[in-house]
């Protein structure tokens, strides 16, 4: 099988992918984490640039601290707003506090630096319910050990932190052994229905109030400083000098009610994030309205449609230029078409941000990775239904062509690869409908589409973003599957002329 045809189909499914993200010079990328302060912060930064005359994307809920620092270590991103004591002990595996001098002298020989001091602190703490507190008398961390019964909910970073749960646990001599993994946007809406009854915080929350939580002292002063900088490589401040000018305005900018106050307008005002920044920064609000349609024809419509659909056909393309030709060898070759078809399979046994997590130490962040997720993940159903048209094509109808005088080549070109059309046609639209829904989760690895907005809705538990992301990209499924189907039919009746 010639291989040329595939990798010439995903040299430009990848430059096709990048180009969505590419406009004249390469632009400052500023990335943040998928929690809400993160994607107030990032928008901050990447308007207050923009406002400098400097080019800047914001890249919005890349994943968590291991994401974005292989994101940035790599020049996948230029700058994201970061923790002092992240940096300090999940990023540097230092258990010793240390300064922003000390922080930089450590990050030196990664090509990277730690700037902008913010203004505020935004610490990790446990919060528990205030009626369970007030019952149990509980008001310390430590006086969690004598509370065995106590369930606990962590999100899943905390879970696996240098600064998380494991060390605290061994800090305070905790005895609950099985926390509940819950993602951050949704711990208060579990501990206020009463599901778990403590969950980790961070104490510029602005959840933290309306929905009676009670963040327990620190007795033992197990957490470190987590004062708001900006992470950048080494290199950023000499390539993007109007931006890191902007940028030294904000120093010292936000304080704690102010960073509580920005999230308090995400995610209980249901504010946009892109507007929280700017009016943060100076521009007045507009009384936009905030209703589905609003959320739906949002400005980032047009651009989340084109990267969302980008991903789907450059890797379909790509897929149906391996897949034909495997399910073509399948047919032709019987010892090969269990282990080509069972490859194939194995890959679809795998869970979708689990594959995504494997290839980014390979590929990297951003269109790379999910193109090829995708594009794994269509190679099944594609290789699977070519094998079985070519299967299905009666035996008499080769040997009379044979007979004919064709060749094998001109068999399979006029008669097998013709009637099994049908069936391959079935398959690459199982495979298309499929990847319009996976392309959802591109958004947690930085390549964009209706994903961002699912992702940014699961931050701050907000159904309106979340159904203004699931619509289009439903709406998109059905408009393709509607394509193919009429494509079905249209080939099925010259088929029966």
């Amino acid at each position: 099988m010639d291989p040329r045809p595939f990798r010439s189909a995903l040299i430009a499914a990848v430059l096709a992918a990048a180009a969505t993200g590419m406009a004249g010079a390469e632009p400052l990328r500023v990335g943040s984490k998928r929690f809400t302060e993160s994607y107030v912060l990032g928008e901050i930064l990447a308007q207050s640039a923009g406002r400098a005359g400097a080019a800047a994307r914001h890249l919005p809920g890349m994943g968590n601290t291991a994401i974005l620092f292989e994101a940035l270590s790599r020049g996948a991103i230029d700058a994201y707003p970061e923790y002092t004591g992240t940096i300090a002990r999940e990023i540097l595996k230092e258990s010793a506090p240390l300064d922003l001098a000390g922080l930089n002298r450590r990050l030196a020989p990664l090509g990277l630096a730690a700037s902008v001091p913010l203004g505020f602190s935004n610490g990790y703490a446990l919060g528990i319910r205030e009626s369970v507190a007030t019952s149990s008398g509980i008001a310390r961390v430590s006086d969690l050990a004598r509370h065995p019964e106590l369930v606990l909910g962590l999100s899943h970073e905390f879970l696996r932190r240098e600064d998380g749960w494991p060390g605290l646990r061994s800090a305070y001599g905790l005895p609950q052994a099985n926390p509940r993994g819950l993602d951050h946007g949704l711990a208060y809406e579990a501990i206020a229905a009463g599901q778990v009854d403590v969950i980790d915080i961070y104490t510029t929350d602005a959840k933290i109030a309306r929905f009676g939580v009670k963040a327990l002292a620190d007795d033992r002063g197990y957490f470190p400083r987590y004062d708001a900088v900006v992470l950048h490589r080494l290199d950023a401040p000499a390539r993007h000098p109007a931006a890191f000018a902007a940028w030294k305005s904000l120093e010292g900018r936000i304080d704690e009610r102010t960073m509580t106050g920005l999230n308090a307008r995400a995610e209980l005002d249901r504010v946009p994030f892109e507007r929280v920044a700017s009016e943060f920064l100076g521009e007045r609000a507009d009384g936009e309205s905030r209703g589905l349609w609003s959320a739906l024809f949002a400005p980032d419509f047009a651009r989340l449609a084109l990267e969302h659909a980008t991903l789907v056909f450059a890797s379909l393309a790509a897929a149906v230029a391996l897949g034909v030709p495997m399910g073509m060898v399948a047919a032709r070759v019987r010892a090969f078409a269990q282990p080509l078809l069972a490859l194939a399979g194995l890959v679809q046994t795998v869970p979708s941000l689990a594959l995504l997590a494997f290839l980014i130490p390979l590929t990297g962040i951003g269109a790379l990775p999910a193109l090829a997720a995708l594009f794994l993940y269509a190679l099944l159903p594609i290789a699977r239904n070519t094998h079985a048209g070519l299967e299905g094509v009666p035996a008499g109808l080769r040997d009379a062509a044979m007979a004919l005088g064709l060749t094998p080549a001109q068999t399979l070109a006029r008669i097998e690869l013709p009637l099994a059309a049908p069936v391959i046609l079935a398959g690459v639209k199982t495979a298309a409908v499929v990847n319009v829904g996976t392309a959802t989760l591109a958004a947690f690895v930085g390549a964009g589409g209706f994903g961002e907005r699912i992702a940014q809705g699961l931050a701050v538990n907000d159904h309106r973003l979340l159904l203004a992301g699931a619509i289009p990209a439903a709406a998109l499924a059905l408009v393709v599957h509607a394509a193919f189907e009429l494509a079905e039919r249209t080939l099925v009746r010259r088929r029966g002329r």
